[in-house]
Order: structure tokens, then C-alpha cells, then sequence
């Protein structure tokens, strides 16, 4: 919305003329843009709180070095002992994605995006799905760690956090390799994504049918944590810590292979 020298409005007037400007069909209509918990109900939320950071001085990037803080708490919150860890780093982990949605929708408002937002964004969901397995493996070693034995955990969490972070990557490394080739931006149609071979299509077909490849987001992440966090009520915490790091680990493997396969297999990298 423009005010009547064509200049953009300093501040919405009304929370459906900011859902017009900040949320227009093309944002709510990505695809794989979107966390399912966006869709499900934080752009409904989201408005009310960007309503709140346009009447302050705030700029878009500044929403989004929020969004990086609160990410970072997640994992810092899971080094609390006892269930309260995990119950506060799933609370926040939605409010991540809620400030994650709000600083896209400042930035389309004041109408201030740009590259720099953009690898901020990536800057924040990178380095959270690095930390939270790391914060993970520490309470598998039994936090605080003190004997040499427990390096076997903290290994496994760096593991863990080098396989979620590659996987991140592949996904830019097709952008920035059809970027050096000259071939034009993906568009994440089917027939892109879509893998040629039969036995993929299969495979495709059950990772959609069981999505445990989507684990390794933050939001995800958290939930799993905090069931574990539940079993460990009655098996021990560190018990349940560590089950749940190996079996994310042997998930994240298999995520990472699967994904390389798939881009492989698909018109994504074809010249």
C-alpha cells in the first residue's frame, strides 16, 4: 500500500491491509517456502506481532538477528536439566519460526529486502540445526561431561550436526551451480524435483508417506527432543538422549544420501 505521493506507508492502517502487502498468494503459495507450521497457523499469528515491530525502529534484518537469538536459545535452553529444557526450547523453536515469518513480512512492507536478509536467514537456520544436536549430545554424555568416555557422545552430536548442515547445503548447491552455468532459476516444479528412475519414484513415493527427512529442522528437532525428554521420565534421561542421537544420526545418513541420489536423478542439475 502506497499513501498518495506513491511513497510506502509507514505504518499499516489495518491488519488486512498488512496481510495484503506482507502476505500477498505468491508468499502463502511457495512451495517448500513455507514450514508447515506457517501454513498451519504462525501467518495467522505473525501479523500481530509484525504489527507491533513496524511502530518501533526496528529494520527487517534487525527482526531477523531476533530470529537468529531466539534460534540459538533453543539449543542453549536444551542444556537444562530435567524436562524443562526441552518443554522451553520447543516453545522456542515455534517462536523462531514466528519472528522467522515476521521479518519477511517488515522487509515487504517497508519494502527493504535484499541479499543481505537473505543470508542472514540462512546464517540463523544453519547455525540452530548445528547447535541443537550438538546441545543434544551433551546431555547424552550426561552433562556436565568430565570423563573421556563421554567424548563418544559429543562426537556423535558433531556428526550429527555436519550431516543436518550438508544436507542444508545441497539444496544451495544446485542454486549456485546452475547460477555459474547460466541456467535459469528453479521454479520446484514436479517434473524438477521429480527423479527419472522407476526405483526412485518408489522411494519418493514412501519418504512422502513417511517424512523423516523433515526431522532435521529446528521445530522438528525440538519436538523430538522433548518426546525423548518425556520417554526419559520413566527410562532416564540420558538413556533417552542418547537413543534419540543415534537414531537421528542413522536418519540423517540415510537423508543426506537419499537427497544427493534424488538431486542426481532429477532435471535440478541437468544442463
Amino acid at each position: 500500500m502506497t499513501d498518495e505521493r506513491g511513497e510506502p506507508l509507514a505504518k499499516p492502517r489495518s491488519f488486512a491491509e498488512l496481510r495484503a502487502v506482507t502476505q500477498p498468494p505468491e508468499v502463502r503459495s511457495r512451495r517448500n517456502a513455507e514450514h508447515w507450521t506457517a501454513a498451519l497457523y504462525l501467518r495467522d499469528l505473525s501479523p500481530y506481532l509484525t504489527w507491533i515491530l513496524l511502530r518501533t525502529s526496528i529494520s527487517a534484518n534487525g527482526v531477523t538477528g531476533l530470529m537468529i537469538l531466539t534460534g540459538w536459545s533453543v539449543a542453549a535452553a536444551l542444556l537444562i536439566p530435567g524436562i524443562a529444557g526441552p518443554a522451553l526450547a520447543l516453545v522456542l523453536g515455534q517462536l523462531q519460526m514466528l519472528v522467522d515469518c515476521c521479518d519477511g513480512e517488515v522487509a515487504r512492507w517497508r519494502k527493504t529486502s535484499s541479499p543481505a536478509g537473505m543470508f542472514l536467514d540462512a546464517v540463523g537456520h544453519y547455525s540452530t540445526e548445528a547447535l541443537i544436536p550438538l546441545a543434544l549430545a551433551i546431555r547424552a554424555a550426561g552433562y556436565p561431561v568430565d570423563a573421556p568416555e563421554d567424548f563418544f557422545w559429543t562426537t556423535l552430536g558433531a556428526l550429527l550436526a555436519l550431516v543436518i548442515v550438508l544436507n542444508k547445503a545441497l539444496n544451495d548447491m544446485v542454486r549456485v551451480s546452475r547460477a555459474a552455468f547460466g541456467a535459469p532459476k528453479l521454479t520446484y516444479s514436479e517434473s524438477e524435483t521429480a527423479p527419472r528412475g522407476g526405483v526412485l519414484a518408489v522411494a519418493r513415493r514412501i519418504a512422502k508417506f513417511v517424512p523423516f527427512h523433515r526431522l532435521f529442522h529446528s521445530v522438528e528437532l525440538s519436538m523430538v527432543i522433548f518426546a525423548a525428554a518425556i520417554v526419559g521420565l520413566f527410562v532416564g534421561d540420558v538413556v533417552a538422549m542418547r537413543w534419540t542421537l543415534i537414531g537421528l544420526l542413522a536418519l540423517g545418513v540415510v537423508t543426506l544420501f537419499g537427497h544427493f541420489v534424488a538431486i542426481m536423478a532429477s532435471k535440478r542439475v541437468s544442463a
